[in-house]
């Protein structure tokens, strides 16, 4: 990013990110960035996507120009879904499809980009599933940077890890090996879905093909061990843009919706005595995993704020154990709404975060300095989980959930 500063002349990003506000919404904070460093930034996503992103910074908007592709329709998608917040996870391969019918339009507005030399851009930076975007910057002659998120997770592939990575000090133990549950998981990257007929994997390696270098939401001082493996697993140059925490102000600051439902719930509760639960949007736990977590709560004691995802399917009466509401009146708040998570992480009453550690909630809990309670899901969460227990910031507990290890944790958080 300081390179870029340093550039004689404003420069143009073509910047389009995946279908996901965990995506959306760190994007869009480099974008803002960018611009207020004085370059030009042409963000793409899809109507729905752009009509519910926050307000741009008023210093940053002169230089972002929001560019809506419309979402081709795709029969079995709901109506309106433009996103993974809004789609059952077993229809993401219907989203999938959706998406790569935005290669055309893409490839259009790219081209037509750079036929003006007053707005050809000079990168083009996107997710690691958009190969044919990555392929439309090889075809304009435009540069492409693939976005990743932590290095733990791009190192996690390579065999035996924990007995070649060097730890970055002698009380930082190197990572553990991945357990089983998350290697099978693995074998998913690998499927072919039958709507897009394209794996997890084959994006990926087809996005890297075509991408010029590895960007990384990380930095050399946050994952000294691992940052050093990424270029040669991927083979390409790594440029670390570090880990993009949400600014203080705008849309996604802590100072932003404080007139929510959660925020006012939150004030009315003890310095440092809720435990906020959320376990992101995209994977949601099983309803018999619900379950064993909500009686885990009650079996703790604490307060907690949970951000609560229907599984899918589960009629709202049904989410949670009979009675449970009412059993924790006054010291538990559960909310299957949107949470402004910052505001959240950022209040007072705050005192620990139980999260399924996602980049992006972890980046915000050490951003706030909540000790992390941390129980990964999927994809990326593991080996993120295994970073942050290696850096004495959480404690991590494996995707089998009882209520009575819940209620462990819910004794030690009292500690």
């Amino acid at each position: 990013m300081d390179a870029v500063s340093s550039s004689p002349a404003p420069l143009h990003f073509v910047i389009f990110p995946w279908l996901g506000f965990g995506h959306l919404l760190p994007y869009l904070e480099l974008a803002e960035r960018l611009a207020l460093r004085g370059h030009r930034v042409s963000f793409v996503s899809t109507p729905g996507n752009i009509a519910r992103l926050p307000t741009l910074r008023p210093a940053a908007a002169p230089r972002v120009d929001l560019v809506a592709l419309p979402l081709p329709r795709v029969q079995g998608l709901p109506d309106n879904a433009e996103s993974t917040n809004s789609v059952p996870h077993d229809k993401f391969k219907l989203l999938f499809k959706a998406f790569d019918g935005l290669a055309a339009p893409f490839a259009e507005f790219l081209g037509a980009s750079c036929a003006d030399e007053g707005k050809r851009p000079d990168w083009v930076i996107v997710d690691c599933f958009h190969y044919w975007a990555a392929a439309a910057a090889v075809d304009n002659k435009v540069p492409c940077a693939m976005l990743l998120a932590s290095a733990a997770f791009v190192a996690a592939g390579r065999e035996r890890q924990s007995s070649r990575a060097k730890p970055a000090a002698a009380e930082e133990p190197p990572a553990v090996a991945a357990p089983r549950y998350e290697l099978e998981q693995k074998k998913q990257y690998f499927i072919k879905d039958g709507a897009s007929s394209m794996s997890i994997a084959e994006r990926f390696y087809l996005t890297r093909e075509r991408c010029t270098v590895t960007a990384m939401r990380s930095s050399l001082e946050w994952e000294p061990e691992f940052l050093p493996l990424v270029s040669p697993l991927v083979g390409k140059p790594v440029v670390p843009f570090g880990l993009l925490p949400p600014s203080h102000d705008g849309g996604r600051g802590a100072n932003a919706n404080g007139d929510h439902a959660a925020v006012r719930w939150l004030d009315a509760q003890p310095p440092s005595s809720v435990l906020y639960v959320a376990l992101g949007s995209e994977v949601p736990l099983r309803v018999e995993q619900v379950h064993e977590l909500a009686l885990g709560l009650e079996l703790a004691g604490t307060r907690f704020l949970w951000a609560l995802r229907n599984p899918g399917g589960v009629p709202d009466a049904d989410i949670l154990p009979a009675g449970l509401q009412e059993r924790t009146s006054g010291r538990g708040l559960v909310t299957t709404g949107w949470v402004p998570q910052t505001r959240v992480l950022a209040h007072g009453a705050v005192g620990g975060f139980l999260t399924h550690c996602g980049w992006n909630s972890l980046i915000e809990g050490l951003l706030y300095g909540r000790p992390l309670v941390m129980l990964p899901i999927f994809g990326d969460q593991g080996p993120n989980a295994r970073l942050m227990e290696g850096k004495k910031v959480g404690l991590q507990f494996s995707n089998s959930i009882t209520r009575h290890v819940m209620g462990l944790f819910g004794l030690m958080l009292e500690k």
